[in-house]
């Protein structure tokens, strides 16, 4: 397991990556050392042919992120967003940094601001019953943008509306997360939450990794395209597998009635 300021990575022998923010004495708020690790920690999970699938989540059972923190939003007088365009300035969740391999968000407590970025840009969501989601932009004169677009396009447009507009004095229940479509999978309480992410994390596992990267960025093109468009971009990838081993391996394997030997390589040819 890899340390870093407030930050937990760890990869086991299935090849789940588990990526911990860990800063519960300020509610896994972060801090820019954060921001520059998760950059460091995505990049690895998208290029480490160790890694199949990756679960985000909090420590502890109160928060799972508040956002970004207050006493460590500056360092040195860097600070953690620095003025440029969308892509030069976020990188703090897995679609902002192009990681293509599934990603699932364990939320096991309170989300708030910045703490949506993960929720919005994972590609299924697990959340333990007590969990609550906040958006305080607004409240502290800001502008909520970036994770409040997320929001309206992976659930409602009222749900966004809702969360941004009523600012720190709204809290959304797990529950009625659920309902608009904000929370994929609901359970009991946190260790339940995480337990269920794993098991998640263990089927997409024993996936194609080409395939599942392929189908991802399809689905994930979808909601960017319209549906022409889409459809097109979704059968050039297509196409792109039938040159990938895995393609052939994965129908020997089944006819012969053993476990597929997936080859990592993205770029490997048969």
């Amino acid at each position: 397991m890899e340390s870093h300021e407030g930050l937990l990575y760890d990869i086991d022998d299935e090849g789940v990556a588990t990526i911990t923010l860990d800063r519960p004495q300020e509610g896994n708020a972060l801090t820019v050392e954060m921001h520059r690790a998760l950059r460091r920690v995505w990049r690895d999970v998208d290029e480490n042919p160790a890694v199949r699938v990756a679960i985000v989540t909090g420590a502890g059972e109160r928060h799972f992120c508040t956002g970004a923190s207050v006493s460590g939003l500056k360092t040195d007088g860097d600070t953690a967003l620095q003025m440029g365009t969308f892509q030069e300035s976020n990188h703090l969740s897995p679609y902002q940094n192009r990681v293509w391999k599934p990603v699932i968000c364990c939320v096991n407590g309170l989300v708030a601001g910045g703490g949506f970025h993960f929720v919005v840009d994972s590609d299924v969501v697990v959340a333990a019953s007590h969990a609550k989601f906040m958006d305080t932009h607004t409240t502290i004169g800001q502008v909520g943008a970036l994770e409040n677009i997320g929001i309206a396009r992976r659930s409602t447009l009222g749900t966004a509306l809702l969360l941004t507009l009523a600012g720190r004095g709204y809290r959304m229940d797990a529950e009625r997360a659920h309902q608009v479509g904000l929370v994929d999978i609901l359970e009991p309480d946190a260790p339940s939450a995480l337990a269920k992410a794993r098991e998640i994390a263990k089927l997409m596992a024993g996936n194609s990794p080409n395939a599942m990267r392929l189908s991802k960025q399809a689905l994930w093109g979808a909601m960017e395209n319209g549906y022409e468009r889409a459809l097109e971009h979704g059968w050039s990838l297509l196409q792109a597998q039938w040159c990938h081993p895995d393609f052939e391996e994965g129908p020997k394997a089944f006819a012969e009635k053993r476990a597929p030997v997936w080859n990592p390589d993205r770029n490997a040819r048969r």
